[in-house]
């Protein structure tokens, strides 16, 4: 395992020099499919934001007519009242209408989100952590959330509260409205200055916590590793600097925020309190009337608080700005294996697929140095099968890696039925594949869904054929649900044994013309290894079949042997004519077969 690293795959290292709030653009662009629901909650805002400004009125006719005009005072506070109760349902609309919008559009995004990251090629998840995109799906979305579902519209309100209020205050006392107002540009420039600042802090927060998960699923995951090496202290001091380093980040923000909070409300209490200074002065003077002065009073509260929270919002936009330019990185990006314009159909053969790589050369994208193909030509015919083995990075699981077209090739061409593979649908190309991966995949799902992953409309004989062919009927049997029975997290109720059989029954099911095996009896015991072979064996009659194999017994059978060293094709043939030859097959098979020492 190795330190977190500071700054997340992907960031945005120019994102502070886009305008505050641009990236929050992205999410008008869903919000903006709910009309209906914007209508709504605009309306609510603005009558709810009316009813507030209109409490200090009701106060001002409640002294001036009520008290003082010796009037029937009850009908004023009738008339308040009825404001009072126009308020609280006008809210009461406005957060259903904006909670549901927030809700809403956090679904869409994480939809497209993750339909995005499905497009994405193996590339992608080399240079970007899933567990650093997990949290962008998870914490970055709940402030996407909180953002359209409460600081949006609570923004709004305070805006149309402010400048509904300051128009009041000009009705009422235009001269003291009017020394309010000199202000208000000191507190814009305080908002706009520390905003960049705050704004690029925030998303560095949310970078580090994307680290803090990082380090959590790395630990969970490896659990035993750490217990059996005894690394639990280095790994919790590990785990607090990782927290301690957000936990920093996270400080200088608040820190921000806060002086960015005190000031601005300084500013604008203590604008109102001289404003109110005066204006007790003009009601001494008789220059306004008790009513008035009371509803300016409690109008310029209104006010003060509104542009006062208007700070508190900035800085939770800010924060949801820099949220929203992580998602926003993983909606646009942009997958390096797409299908062509106008896609080839790849013919059918009866007899199995035709594979061929014709002078292919590849380079993995995080190892460029190290060439895992080097000038690779190989022609598999309909029907066959071929074993590829060799040492440890000798390119062998490269060649199924390019066969799906999870990667292409710098140079040559890999074909199937003589079809170029960028020239056909990837769809449609891995369609006609089946795969049995070195490392047994096993979703968070019942056994019936994890076996017909790859054939979901397979009917439940055809699931049985497949795993009793797999040697995998006995133990699906005895689960305490058969096939409904959940798996757990990556298979935790099987055992590795059991896991790979479920893969290869996975496999068999599909039945596809080209079947790719990836060390797929790496975790087989002699038994179940003995058995698996001999329905492979069976099953592969009709199809192609490649095989990955380190355990030489496995591939003895094959039609034909390719030995793989450093990218290049050294030696092919039978297992008795690759012995007989005393290359590196034979050195190989002299380390696990004691009667097949080179002649």
């Amino acid at each position: 395992m190795v330190d977190t690293p500071t700054t997340a795959p992907g960031a945005d290292t120019g994102a502070q020099k886009r305008p505050a709030l641009a990236s929050l653009v992205m999410l008008w662009r869903f919000a903006r499919h709910y009309p209906g629901r914007i209508a709504g909650a605009l309306v609510a805002l603005i009558v709810s934001s009316a009813a507030t400004l209109g409490i200090p009125s009701g106060f001002r006719l409640v002294i001036d007519r009520g008290f003082a005009g010796g009037g029937d005072i009850s009908r004023w506070f009738q008339y308040l009242l009825l404001i009072v109760i126009i308020l609280a349902l006008a809210s009461a609309m406005r957060f259903y209408f904006v909670s549901w919008l927030g809700e809403r559009v956090v679904a869409d995004i994480r939809s497209a989100t993750q339909a995005n990251l499905l497009r994405q090629a193996p590339r992608f998840f080399e240079e970007n952590r899933p567990s650093e995109i997990a949290s962008r799906m998870t914490a970055d979305t709940a402030i996407v959330e909180q953002v359209v579902g409460s600081t949006v519209s609570v923004a709004l309100r305070n805006l149309v509260t402010g400048l509904g209020g300051l128009i009041y205050l000009f009705a009422l006392a235009p001269k003291l409205a009017a020394l309010l107002l000199l202000g208000i540009p000191l507190i814009l420039l305080v908002l706009i200055s520390l905003g960049r600042r705050v704004r690029a802090l925030s998303r560095a927060s949310q970078d580090r916590l994307a680290d803090v998960g990082t380090v959590t699923a790395e630990v969970l995951g490896a659990m035993k590793i750490v217990q059996a090496f005894g690394q639990q202290r280095r790994e919790a001091d590990r785990f607090d600097a990782t927290v301690e380093n957000g936990f920093a980040t996270a400080r200088g923000r608040i820190r921000l925020r806060a002086i960015m909070t005190g000031v601005v409300i300084a500013l604008i209490f203590g604008s109102i309190t001289a404003v109110m200074w005066q204006g007790a002065l003009d009601v001494a003077a008789g220059k306004l009337s008790g009513g008035s002065i009371a509803a300016f009073v409690l109008t310029g509260g209104l006010v003060a608080g509104a542009f006062g929270s208007l700070s508190e919002s900035w800085g939770d936009l800010l924060r949801g700005a820099g949220a929203a330019s992580r998602l926003e990185e993983l909606m646009s990006a942009t997958p390096d294996i797409l299908p062509p314009v106008a896609p080839i159909a790849i013919p059918a053969a009866s007899d199995g697929a035709r594979l061929t790589f014709e002078s292919v050369h590849f380079h993995y994208p995080t190892r460029p140095d190290q060439r895992a193909l080097n000038g690779v030509t190989l022609d598999v015919a309909p029907g066959e099968t071929v074993a590829v083995v060799g040492p440890s990075g000798a390119g062998k699981s490269t060649l199924i890696q390019l066969a799906l077209r999870f990667y292409d090739p710098e140079s040559g061409t890999v074909r199937l039925n003589g079809v170029a593979l960028p020239d056909a649908d990837p769809a449609a190309l891995r369609g006609m594949m089946a795969m049995v991966p070195q490392d047994s995949v096993i979703f968070a799902a019942s056994a019936r869904d994890n076996l017909r992953y790859g054939r979901w409309d397979a009917s439940e004989d055809q699931i049985w054929d497949a795993a009793r062919a797999a040697n995998a009927e006995s133990f699906l049997r005895a689960l305490p649900q058969g096939l409904d029975t959940f798996m757990g997290e990556g298979g935790a109720r099987l055992s590795g044994g059991q896991r790979q059989r479920l893969s290869i029954a996975r496999a068999l099911l599909r039945d596809a013309p080209l079947l790719l095996l990836d060390e797929a009896t790496s975790a087989l015991d002699a038994e179940s290894e003995r058995l698996v072979q001999d329905a492979l064996a069976r099953l592969m009659q009709g199809r192609t079949t490649i095989v990955i194999a380190h355990r030489l017994a496995t591939v003895r059978a094959a039609d034909r042997i390719i030995v793989l060293d450093e990218g290049r094709i050294v030696e092919q043939g039978n297992h008795a004519t690759l012995v007989a030859q005393g290359g590196l097959y034979a050195r190989l098979a002299s380390l696990q077969f004691q009667d097949a020492a080179p002649a």
